[in-house]
This record gives C-alpha cells, sequence and structure tokens, in this order.
C-alpha cells in the first residue's frame, strides 16, 4: 500500500473492552474510534476510571477488544511487538542488573540474531548516553534515584527502535522538578526518533506541553472519547516561554473545561 505524505499510522475502529467480573460484566471502553498520524504525540487525559489505560494497553496488544479492531501501520494489533515500546509508571526494572544490563536483554532480544555483540552494545551505549545515564551505566536501581530508574525504562523501551512509545503516566510518581526535566527531556527525545508517541497523564500542563492532540475521555463505566484537542503550537516548545502564551493559557482552559465542568469529577458524582 503507498504511505501517503500525511500517513494515519494507528487507527481504532469501534472498540469495546468488557472485563469478567465476580459481579458481571464491566464495561470498561464503549464505541473508541481515534486516527493517529505518524509522528504525532497523542496525549489521552481523563478521570480515574475513564479507561486511559485501558485504551494504552489494547494499542500495545497486552489485551484484545471485545469488540472493534486496532491497527498500526495497516496491521491488526493481535499482541504484543518491538514496533510498540511501552513505558510504565512503575519503571519494573530486574534489580540484580545494572542500568546497562537491563537495556542491553531489550537490545539484544531485538536485534540478538542479527547483530554482534559490539552491535548490540553500541546500541545499549547509545540510547543510555540520549537519556543521561552513561555514567550511571554500571549501577543498579537500587543505587539511583527514581528519576534516573524512569529514564532506565525510557531508554530501555527507545533502545527498540520503535514505532510506536506508548507511556503509561511516566512521570506521575517524581517530584515537580524531576517530572519537568524529564518532560523537557522527552520533547528532545521525541524530536530526535520522530517516534509515534500515546502517553497517559493526569496532568493537564504536561498534556498541552508535550502533546500534538489531547484525547479527552469522559467518565466511566462505558467511557469513550468525549473530545480530541489539536494543540497548534510551534516546536522546540520551551516551558518557559509557554506559560506567558495565550495560545497555551487557552488550550488548558479548554481541557480544563472539559474536566472540571462538563465531566464533573467522579468524586463529586458519587458523594
Amino acid at each position: 500500500m503507498t504511505v501517503s505524505a500525511n500517513p494515519q499510522y494507528i487507527d481504532i475502529q469501534g472498540v469495546e473492552q468488557t472485563f469478567k467480573t465476580k459481579k458481571g460484566p464491566f464495561c470498561a471502553l464503549q464505541n473508541v474510534n481515534l486516527k493517529i498520524t505518524k509522528g504525532e504525540f497523542v496525549a489521552l487525559i481523563g478521570h480515574s476510571g475513564c479507561g486511559k489505560s485501558t485504551l494504552l494497553n489494547l494499542i500495545a496488544g497486552l489485551t484484545a477488544p471485545t469488540e472493534g479492531v486496532l491497527l498500526c501501520a495497516n496491521r491488526e494489533i493481535a499482541g504484543p511487538g518491538p514496533e510498540r515500546a511501552v513505558v510504565f509508571q512503575n519503571h519494573s526494572l530486574l534489580p540484580w542488573l545494572t542500568c546497562f544490563e537491563n537495556v542491553y536483554l531489550a537490545v539484544e532480544r531485538v536485534f540478538g540474531a542479527t547483530e554482534s555483540k559490539a552491535q548490540l552494545k553500541a546500541r545499549t551505549d547509545a540510547v543510555l548516553a540520549m537519556v543521561g545515564l552513561t555514567a550511571a551505566s554500571q549501577k543498579r536501581p537500587g543505587e539511583i534515584s527514581g528519576g534516573m530508574k524512569q529514564r532506565v525504562g525510557i531508554a530501555r523501551a527507545l533502545s527498540m527502535e520503535p514505532k510506536v512509545l506508548l507511556l503509561d503516566e511516566p512521570f506521575g510518581a517524581l517530584d515537580a522538578l524531576t517530572r519537568a526535566k524529564l518532560q523537557d527531556e522527552l520533547l528532545e527525545i521525541v524530536a530526535k526518533t520522530q517516534a509515534t508517541v500515546v502517553m497517559v497523564t493526569h496532568d493537564v500542563d504536561e498534556a498541552v506541553l508535550l502533546s500534538d492532540k489531547i484525547v479527552m475521555m469522559t467518565n466511566g463505566p462505558s467511557a469513550t472519547i468525549g473530545e480530541v484537542l489539536s494543540v497548534e503550537l510551534a516546536r522546540p516548545r520551551n516551558r518557559v516561554e509557554l506559560a506567558e502564551s495565550t495560545d497555551y493559557q487557552q488550550y488548558r482552559k479548554a481541557v480544563i473545561d472539559f474536566l472540571y465542568t462538563r465531566q464533573a469529577h467522579v468524586e463529586k458524582l458519587t458523594a
């Protein structure tokens, strides 16, 4: 198939996800339709329980939809694949391995059959350098900070040279300054790699700063996409300059209005 100049890369068509529970079927997602262009940075945002992580897991191929279909590069997503790498809030590093060894495992799995050990090592060194961890490459997870652990997780995902980078609140457990630094670094990395990114977040400012498109989810159960907001802010983006931007404030207001006016907070609904 001929690829257009602005190709649609991820296509989610009529997706529903229902889980079996002791209390009966639970519909987490219903009638979800979304198209993501190659190279786009998309944020999924909404209140807790709106199915953001469920949708991310479907794109990752970690679960299969009850109804509908998900396509990546015109192929149905039928399971996990190295072209779609996931970074979770919990970095999931192996504690007995060094930072280098944690990343090398992923590199070896993807490229081990076609490349020499020297090439695999070079790939690992390069991606650790990209996230600023060369000096910590021989340290184990217990010897580094939370922010550095997340960098290792991101490095491990990037080492597979994925076409799609899936991020499930990767900075949610970090302090504000560390989170801001990693957000800025993520912007630089994505600019270099040109990966298509889908990121789950609860942070309105994070969504506006990073994204080309913000997908706002309705409250669960039976959550769906309530609105898609295109963020037309020039790149590269500078958080200090954007703080004074009228456009930035308007995007931020639109997301807050959706979340806290049109989708009243879940706790208030159940009070």
